[in-house]
């Protein structure tokens, strides 16, 4: 019988995410049409695929909503049936089969969080290269002014590039300036050197710099062709600076956490987000609690329909504050861990609380 229901609930869901994937991929290509349509000739087949490959990283967003909408459907449609009546009838309490479906979405979450948020976060670098590649070609013209920081537990190196450009996977800075500082042990930073070159290339594990001029405090500087300098920083890391923490893939967030420490920047942005992922598969359970908290209704009691869209409010209420924890997180007025497990329990919470008063009294 449990497994019956989580046949449903799965089948449930499976349509909620089909409906979702089509109405996301429609909006990305009519967007991506008229954004990009303007600038550039681009072919159905060239659009087809930067939608295929900006969709992913916007599904798993609401991923929340396809466990919410596809539970509580799969729910509501046993219950019309009065499939759930009679399960109930035959001694078979709520807990039983409400259980294996919030552990089925769990470990959707744990799958989500380990292999598809890594994979949404490929294919959207990949989007934004063909785009860049598509819209602008391989240009070598240098364009932005950045400022980029790297560090250890020695030094900490403040990168300034009047014009940078990637070509062929290497990051090329024009017009550098790198101002390099000691850490004391008291943890202060002393101005040790500052270096000037016209140009920087990324290899791994060295900046490449040519024509050269290094001035030390108290001496002159001094010339040459070509230097090297150590650097921690590869071609994805070294533009994390401009990157949204929700761009960077699971397994990379705690190097970019301890980089970015390292490199004096604030890591609030990482931190919560990497408490976001942990925090997925305890979202997607509570929303299929949620669901089928407010989707036991008995037929004959009434107001089915409104019991069922109290619940999609509650799942939207949840969502926006998920959203307004994350803000708050992210500029560190609350901890990190603090704003991204908070929805979810309180989901989880007002589910099992709507559920005891449903399937108790």
């Amino acid at each position: 019988m449990q497994l019956y229901v989580l046949v449903r609930v799965l089948l449930g869901v499976g349509a909620a995410l089909a409906v979702i994937v089509s109405v996301i991929m429609l909006i990305e290509f009519v967007e991506l049409t008229r954004t990009l349509g303007g600038r550039t000739e681009l072919s159905f087949v060239d659009l087809l695929v930067l939608t295929l490959l900006k969709s992913p990283s916007v599904i798993l967003q609401l991923l929340p909503f396809v466990f919410l909408f596809g539970s509580m459907g799969a729910f509501v449609t046993l219950n019309r049936r009065s499939e759930l009546v009679a399960i109930r009838a035959a001694g078979v309490s709520a807990w039983r089969f409400i259980a294996p479906a919030a552990a089925a979405a769990f470990a959707v979450g744990v799958l989500t969080i380990t292999a598809l948020n890594p994979l949404a976060s490929i294919l959207n670098e990949r989007f934004e290269d063909r785009r860049t590649t598509l819209t602008e070609g391989r240009t070598q013209n240098p364009s932005g002014e950045i400022w980029l920081r790297q560090g250890d537990d020695r030094n900490q190196i403040v990168i300034h590039a009047k014009a940078h450009d990637t070509i062929d996977e290497t990051v090329r800075l024009k017009q550098v300036s790198l101002f390099v500082n000691q850490i004391a042990p008291t943890g202060d930073l002393n101005f040790s050197r500052r270096i000037e070159a016209a140009e920087a290339r990324l290899t791994p594990g060295f900046w490449r710099l040519s024509d050269v001029r290094e001035a030390l405090p108290g001496s002159s500087s001094v010339r040459s062709e070509q230097l090297s300098v150590p650097s921690s920083l590869d071609r994805r890391t070294a533009m994390e600076r401009f990157i949204s923490p929700s761009a960077v893939a699971f397994w990379r967030l705690p190097d970019t956490i301890r980089a970015a420490e390292l490199a004096g920047y604030s890591s609030a942005g990482y931190q919560l987000r990497l408490e976001q992922l942990l925090a997925t598969p305890l979202l997607f359970a509570a929303m299929t609690v949620l669901a089928a908290a407010f989707s036991l209704r008995l037929m004959r009691l009434g107001d089915l329909a409104g019991l069922a869209a109290a619940g999609v409010t509650l799942g939207f209420i949840v969502f926006f504050l998920n959203a307004f924890c994350g803000a708050l997180g992210a500029t560190e007025v609350i901890p990190p861990v603090l704003a991204a497990w908070s929805p979810p329990i309180l989901a989880l919470f007002s589910g099992i609380t709507q559920l005891c008063y449903t399937e108790d009294g």
